[in-house]
C-alpha cells in the first residue's frame, strides 16, 4: 500500500490519482492515462456501450434511483449485464474493481452465489462455461453465498486463470438486505491473489482475511459484469434467486505504486514502484495549466523506479508522473 501525508478515504480515490504529498517548496501528485472505466448510472446505460447476454429482463436501469436493478437467477441460462474495459487485464497488471451492491431479496437452496465482477467474454459466453460444474475460466470477481454448505453465509472474492486454476478470499459474514456494501477487489502486478475490502457507510465491514490459497497461472480480463450464472448441471440442488441494484461503477488501473519524492542537492526525485508495459514520465509545471516533460518518456520496469529532474527551478513547483500503456 502507498504512504502518504493523509489516510485515503478508499482504494477510489487512490486509483485515480489525485494524492498529492507536500514538502517544503515542492508538491507531487499522480497524473496517469490508465485503463480506466467508470459509470455510475446517471443516464440510460445502453447509450454508453452496456450489453445484455443470455435473458435480458434479468437487468433494468432504473431511471428514477439511477442505478442498475438486477436479478440472479440460477433457473436461467448464463445471463450478463456488461461493459468491455479499455484494455484486456493479466496478472502483469495492477488495478482496481469497485462497486455499490444492495440486495432487496434472496432465497436460495444448497450452495449458490450473487456474483459481481470481471470475466473474459469469450470464455464466459462459450457453451461450455460453468459455474456450477467448475469450468469458469478467467474470472475476478466479488461473490456472495447465503449458505456455504455448513449453514453461514460467505462474503467471497474469486480469482480463475485461463486454465480453472482458481484462488479465493472470504468471511463469513451476512449480506443484510436493505443496506448497501461498497466491494473493492484490488490486484497487485505480477502476484496470483487478489485483495478486498467490503465497506459500509465508509466504514471497513470486512477485508475478507480467510483464504484458499490455491496456485493460479495468468489471466485475462476484459469485461466488467454482473454475472447471473446458470446451475445447470449441478447434482446437489443448488440454487438462487436473488434481487439487488448496482451502482458506482470503477475498474482502473494502478500503474504507479508506493510513490515518494525527494530533495537532494537541488535535484528532484520521484521514485515510485512502476511496471512493465507501461511509459512513465516526469512533469512539471509552476501554474497547474501547462506541464512540461522533463525527459523522455521511460519503460517501465519490474520494480522500484526513479525519475529526476537535474535542472530544477527555484521556488516553488508541482511534479506528476505521466503513465501510458505501451
Amino acid at each position: 500500500m502507498q504512504q502518504f501525508n493523509r489516510k485515503p478515504a478508499n482504494l477510489a480515490e487512490l486509483a485515480i490519482g489525485n494524492w498529492q504529498l507536500a514538502i517544503p517548496t515542492f508538491l507531487f501528485a499522480l497524473s496517469s492515462v490508465a485503463a480506466t472505466f467508470q459509470d455510475d448510472f446517471s443516464s440510460d446505460p445502453a447509450t454508453r456501450g452496456w450489453k445484455a447476454f443470455g435473458n435480458t429482463n434479468l437487468f433494468q436501469w432504473d431511471s428514477t434511483n439511477q442505478n442498475l436493478r438486477a436479478t440472479w437467477d440460477s433457473s436461467q441460462s448464463n445471463s450478463y449485464f456488461y461493459h468491455p474495459l479499455p484494455a484486456t487485464l493479466t496478472t502483469n497488471d495492477a488495478f482496481l474493481v469497485q462497486f455499490d451492491i444492495q440486495l432487496s431479496d434472496i432465497q436460495w437452496t444448497g450452495v449458490y452465489e450473487v456474483s459481481v465482477g470481471l470475466l473474459n467474454l469469450a470464455d464466459a459466453t462459450s457453451t461450455n462455461f460453468s459455474r456450477a460444474l467448475g469450468n469458469s475460466p478467467d474470472l475476478l470477481e466479488f461473490d456472495y453465498f447465503p449458505d456455504d454448505g455448513a449453514g453461514t453465509p460467505n462474503i467471497a472474492a474469486t480469482l480463475t486463470d485461463a486454465s480453472n486454476g482458481f484462488f479465493f478470499i472470504y468471511d463469513n459474514l451476512p449480506m443484510n438486505l436493505g443496506v448497501t456494501y461498497r466491494v473493492q477487489l484490488l490486484h497487485y502486478a505480477g502476484e496470483t491473489n487478489i485483495h478486498s475490502n467490503v465497506l459500509t457507510n465508509g466504514q471497513r465491514y470486512t477485508s475478507m482475511p480467510l483464504a484458499f490459497a490455491n496456485p493460479t497461472a495468468d489471466f485475462r480480463l476484459d469485461t466488467f459484469a454482473v454475472s447471473s450464472y446458470s446451475a445447470a448441471g449441478d447434482t446437489y440442488g443448488d440454487s438462487i434467486l436473488a434481487k439487488g441494484t448496482i451502482d458506482n461503477v470503477l475498474v482502473t488501473d494502478l500503474p504507479v505504486q508506493n510513490m515518494s519524492g525527494s530533495l537532494s542537492n537541488t535535484v528532484w526525485h520521484a521514485q515510485f514502484t512502476a511496471q512493465t508495459n507501461w511509459l512513465y514520465t516526469l512533469e512539471r509545471t509552476a501554474d497547474l495549466r501547462s506541464w512540461t516533460p522533463i525527459l523522455p518518456a521511460a519503460p517501465g520496469i519490474t520494480g522500484s523506479m526513479i525519475l529526476s529532474d537535474t535542472n530544477a527551478p527555484p521556488g516553488n513547483a508541482l511534479y506528476r508522473i505521466r503513465a501510458d500503456r505501451q
